[in-house]
């Protein structure tokens, strides 16, 4: 058994890692994380206050702080592919917790690998951009689940170590909500199951005045409740799961999800006898969880490891009868190893540019040709322009948006991007110097005909627009050599 779980391990995480060196670009929000790092490790304290925008701009309400201290120190201290390594090592976390919680909850082997790659590809599309803050809500809310598991067993004392790891989870992100949930489900999964509750209660209560050790005291807690509330209508990972934009994508998870529904439905036999032993903390976390993938995309990881966790030995029952032939797993772990080494051999270790995501020619172009001022860009990539370009240019303003600014940009923005009525009121109320956008975008088609501004440089996606009275005879061209994008991919001119 030792031997199977030595091969079930190394093949698992083998697989993440090269899944994870796969990944085309890093996360928008990353370059914001990181300046928030390098405000708390080289300028001594945690940012408050937004320096990056020239809009108007309140608290900075930084629910991720710490993710971007620890995304600095890798990136100070062990370099750029560090944090390539880190994202795969959280993403191996949840699996590994996950394979210790089914040890837990039954005698039967938690290696059947086949379960874990297919759970962890129905979400692949939400989890493979290194490195993001979210990545430690999830590794933390399966490790939630193990102490809770543990405690169900008897283990009462590790009941000490949930505040403590409140403390943290709501230093390195917002998620931290989902936590206190999971310890509302079991204690009302234990009264049901009439079973003690009140340890998960008490638990409950300590843990939340737990919260308020954090570097804005009392008025951070305001903005958690506000931030894990509001509705993210512009932001497509916050839309749901069946919603018209997504209604024929995330196809792998939606046969996950009924799978899974299936399962547990081929457990009743009848409904009185199986309410009884049901266990009643199973099917409040697998509901809640479906409810949140439902809602919003983003979250569909957490239902993927409650599943993992508590389906796993419902599914296996379920086939446990069927006769595999006897070479079956050695053929398994010989394709998952093949490919894993495969991949590390076809694909140069090299940090992923993100040239179909990024303006990263455009921003090259604009610092070359010292394009000072103020820049609009599209929100999502605006914490890249800052990370990039600050001192030199400020922006209309980026992905922090509930953290740093005020409720009515984001429509502004969308209206200039779609050229929708009064397009250009943002225009005249936070003028601009330099815009970076996309091609695809309406917006382009007007501006190209507008007498006050002029396409200086266009990229496959990307253009650049200055005001005409501002254009120059001659620009320098960025270069086209990749290899000196990877080199510089982390450079920055902020200093502390």
């Amino acid at each position: 058994m030792k031997k199977t779980a030595i091969l079930f391990y190394v093949t698992l995480f083998l697989l993440i890692l090269a899944i994870t060196m796969s990944a085309g670009r890093f996360d928008f929000d990353l370059w914001a994380r990181l300046i928030a790092g390098m405000g708390v490790l080289d300028g001594g304290h945690v940012l408050k206050t937004d320096f990056l925008s020239y809009t108007p701009v309140h608290t900075w309400w930084d629910h991720e702080w710490g993710a971007g201290v620890i995304f600095y120190i890798f990136l100070k201290y062990f370099g750029p592919y560090s944090l390539i390594i880190l994202q795969a090592f959280l993403m191996f976390g949840i699996f590994f917790t996950a394979s210790q919680i089914i040890k837990i909850r039954t005698k039967i082997s938690p290696y059947n690998i086949l379960f874990y790659f297919f759970s962890f590809m129905t979400v692949i599309g939400t989890l493979n951009n290194p490195v993001r803050c979210h990545m430690f809500s999830f590794l933390l809310f399966t490790v939630f689940i193990y102490i809770l598991e543990k405690v169900r067993k008897g283990s009462n004392k590790l009941l000490y170590l949930v505040p403590l790891l409140v403390l943290f989870w709501n230093n390195v992100h917002g998620g931290v909500v989902a936590g206190l949930g999971l310890l509302l489900m079991y204690s009302a999964g234990e009264f049901l199951n009439k079973k003690p509750f009140k340890k998960y209660l008490i638990t409950f209560i300590v843990s939340g005045f737990i919260l308020f050790i954090n570097p804005w005291g009392f008025d951070y807690i305001k903005f958690l409740l506000m931030a894990n509330t509001m509705h993210r209508t512009y932001v497509m990972e916050w839309w749901g799961l069946f919603s018209k934009f997504y209604l024929f994508k995330y196809i792998e998870f939606k046969v996950f999800m009924f799978i899974v529904l299936l399962v547990e439905i081929l457990q009743i036999k009848n409904i009185k006898e199986w309410y009884e032993k049901a266990d009643k903390v199973k099917y409040i976390v697998l509901l809640a969880t479906l409810y949140l993938s439902i809602s919003h995309v983003k979250l569909m990881p957490f239902f993927v490891i409650s599943s993992l966790c508590f389906v796993y030995e419902d599914f296996y029952k379920l086939i446990q009868n069927l006769k595999f032939p006897k070479w079956k797993d050695k053929l398994v772990y010989g394709l998952f190893l093949f490919l894993s080494i495969f991949s590390f051999v076809i694909k140069d270790f090299s940090l992923p540019v993100g040239f179909d995501m990024y303006p990263v020619k455009e921003v090259e172009f604009i610092k070359q040709n010292h394009l000072n001022g103020k820049i609009l860009v599209n929100f999502g990539l605006g914490s890249y322009v800052s990370y990039k370009l600050y001192p030199h240019n400020l922006i209309f303003m980026d992905g922090r948006y509930e953290e740093v600014y005020y409720d009515y940009m984001v429509p502004m923005l969308k209206n200039f991007y779609l050229a929708n009525q009064n397009w250009d009121e943002i225009l005249t109320y936070f003028p601009p110097d330099v815009m970076i956008l996309e091609k695809y975008y309406p917006v382009y088609n007007k501006l190209k005909t507008s007498s006050d501004w002029q396409n200086i440089y266009e990229g496959e996606i990307f253009t650049v627009f200055v005001q005409s009275k501002a254009v120059k005879q001659k620009y320098i061209q960025p270069s086209d050599d990749i290899k000196y994008y990877e080199r510089t991919l982390f450079d920055t001119e902020i200093k502390f």
